[in-house]
């Protein structure tokens, strides 16, 4: 068998109602190149490698977890790349879809990998804690509101699907966990720069109590910062008000 790593963030799905929901919830949506994010145990991987007419590969740093996979499916040789998704390259040419239990310990980084390789992603459905899941959702006005909400949804629409008891992990996590989607926008924002809007972004929230206007004073000059927008918090603006506000920046 093997052994759960708690360094590596190791929660395995045991629940096999709540596997296959998550298989039918991917399924919705067509895809031709499948990723699955840390494959762990399998629970997952036995029906994503069944799939028809699907490249699959699995991404997996455990080395432990890639012998057992290996031995367990042997369809899955030659399909596991070894290595973090962090530092991962893109494991496909041409578009793909990502899927996985990630690893609540780096799941925020694995979606700014989501972001870096969003030109490629046709989607994703993932599971995470659930407070990253419904602050990745989240609207403006709401206190969970923050930079992944706006640097997310800039790019795709989120879906809320479902949540997941502690109970249907091995070991159960002490948190709740929720399964979302991000589909790219059908009709992209122009965004000026990218580099400058996640600084923007980034900037904003990280005094997210005070007005735009102190928060971000250096990024704009003095006549654009007397601008009303500029009166209100981070929170209170759409995703679309800070695309109009990265074309004033210096």
């Amino acid at each position: 068998m093997y052994t759960l790593k708690k360094s590596l963030g190791q929660h395995f799905l045991r629940d096999e109602n709540m596997v296959l929901k998550i298989v039918a919830a991917l399924q919705e949506r067509p895809f031709q190149q499948l990723l699955e994010v840390g494959p762990g145990g399998g629970a997952l991987t036995r029906h994503l490698a069944q799939l028809p007419h699907v490249a699959f590969k699995a991404i997996e740093l455990d080395e432990e977890k890639i012998h057992f996979l290996e031995n367990t499916f042997p369809e899955m040789r030659g399909k596991i790349i070894h290595r973090s998704i962090l530092d991962a390259d893109i494991p496909f040419a041409g578009k793909f879809t990502v899927v996985g239990n990630f690893p609540y310990n780096i799941s925020s980084q694995i979606l700014f990998k989501i972001l870096e390789w969003k030109e490629y992603v046709e989607g994703m459905l993932g599971m995470f804690q659930k407070e990253v899941a419904q602050r990745i959702a989240s609207k403006p006005g709401n206190k969970v509101y923050g930079i992944l909400s706006v640097l997310v949804q800039a790019f795709f629409e989120v879906e809320y699907l479902f949540e997941v008891h502690e109970q249907c992990f091995t070991p159960p996590p002490k948190v709740k966990s929720a399964v979302i989607r991000l589909i790219p926008k059908a009709e992209p924002l122009h965004i000026h720069d990218e580099r400058q809007f996640f600084v923007l972004v980034k900037t904003a929230f990280n005094q997210r109590r005070k007005t735009l206007r102190n928060a971000v004073r250096n990024l704009f000059d003095e006549e654009t910062l007397k601008k009303p927008i500029f009166d209100k918090r981070a929170e209170q603006l759409s995703v679309a008000d800070f695309v109009e506000l990265g074309f004033l920046m210096k």
